[in-house]
């Protein structure tokens, strides 16, 4: 069985403290930011939902049920972890009927705010998550960590967070058995299947450059993606520029998620990557039968607006807000070597 905990790769440096993480639902909150205004009219009623210890999912159902629709005419931008309070939108396809009351979603289900808009909400449809994180029963050394935060600030390694390979790993077994001739016949898995499958080849790759020390360097041949984009381009010697949009975090280092055709990167950077993709040939090479084309996600993430206090001489509290597809947990790993209480609930 391969390891994809928090620990399994490596850290770009050393936590000074150490505490209990989500003790409690509370302990882990986050908010989706919407990049638009909804539009008020259309035929899709959209949600902001605050749902405590529930899935995301377990949401969606109730909301099809309420409505008398089908499960496939309720959409949401990204899962969110059922061991927190999260504050999520949904959408709802109504087309020429009025919404319902929104009664009996559950006690933990509560409606914020409706409205409606002209489109269903498509995965990825947020402009970034605000995180509210409180770690209990901290011990070790607190002027160190007040230094450690100053480093995370600049960027911390972008990992996929554990929640992407199921529990022991078991997305990413199950997707080699996939890959080996094992039928899959629900789609909802297959997606998933899939999905860890690149996530684990791009957090290996991140791995390697974290253990160089390169992955908030750039190498040679590196492909450079722009700050919360999907574009990336290739550094051809001729824009001076680069450096300074580098330290900027207007530019980072980008990984592979894996596919069909070459990777774009070139020298060290390509050979880095296809020694990582040899190493791990069935996930790569039934990536490519999946007919999933190569794309690039950034090495390097900023949390922004990242703010600490001490609530106790105990207790942590951490804010800051990412962008979409950015874990909350690669920036906790590098603040604190921490024991998630609710992993095994």
């Amino acid at each position: 069985m391969i390891a994809t905990s928090d620990d399994s790769w490596p850290r770009s440096a050393a936590p000074a403290i150490r505490g209990q993480l989500r003790t409690r639902p509370e302990d882990f909150e986050v908010e989706e930011q919407l990049p638009f205004e909804l539009a008020g009219q259309g035929e899709h009623a959209w949600l902001r939902i605050r749902k405590r210890g529930v899935n995301t999912d377990r949401v969606a159902q109730a909301l099809a049920r309420a409505a008398g629709v089908p499960r496939r005419a309720v959409g949401y931008a990204g899962m969110k972890d059922r061991h927190a309070v999260a504050i999520q939108w949904f959408s709802v396809h109504l087309p020429g009927r009025e919404a319902p009351a929104w009664d009996g979603l559950g006690a933990e289900i509560e409606v914020l705010e409706a409205a409606r808009h002209t489109r269903k909400l498509q995965t990825g449809a947020l402009s970034g998550n605000r995180f509210v994180i409180t770690l209990r029963e901290c011990v070790g050394d607190r002027a160190g960590f007040t230094q450690r935060l100053e480093t995370v600030r600049q960027g911390v390694p972008n990992y996929f967070g554990e929640q992407r390979f199921g529990r022991d790993s078991a997305n990413v077994e199950r997707a080699r058995a996939m890959f080996a001739g094992e039928a899959i016949r629900d789609r909802h898995l297959h997606g998933i299947y899939l999905s860890a499958a690149r996530a684990f080849l791009f957090n290996e790759v991140l791995a390697r450059r974290v253990a160089d020390g390169t992955w908030n360097t750039p190498l040679d041949g590196e492909a450079f993606i722009l700050d919360g984009s999907r574009s990336y381009f290739l550094d051809d010697g001729t824009d001076a520029t680069l450096p300074q949009r580098f330290a900027l975090g207007d530019i980072h280092p980008s990984g592979p998620l894996w596919g069909k055709g070459e990777p774009p990167t070139r020298g060290l950077a390509r050979a880095l990557e296809q020694e990582i993709a040899a190493r791990h040939t069935e996930l790569a090479a039934g990536l490519v039968r999946a007919d999933l084309r190569q794309e690039r996600r950034a090495l390097r993430v900023i949390p922004r607006e990242l703010a600490a206090d001490w609530l106790d001489d105990a207790t942590l509290q951490l804010r800051f807000a990412l962008p979409p597809g950015s874990y909350a947990t690669a920036v906790m790993r590098e603040l604190a070597d921490y024991r998630d209480v609710a992993a095994k609930v």
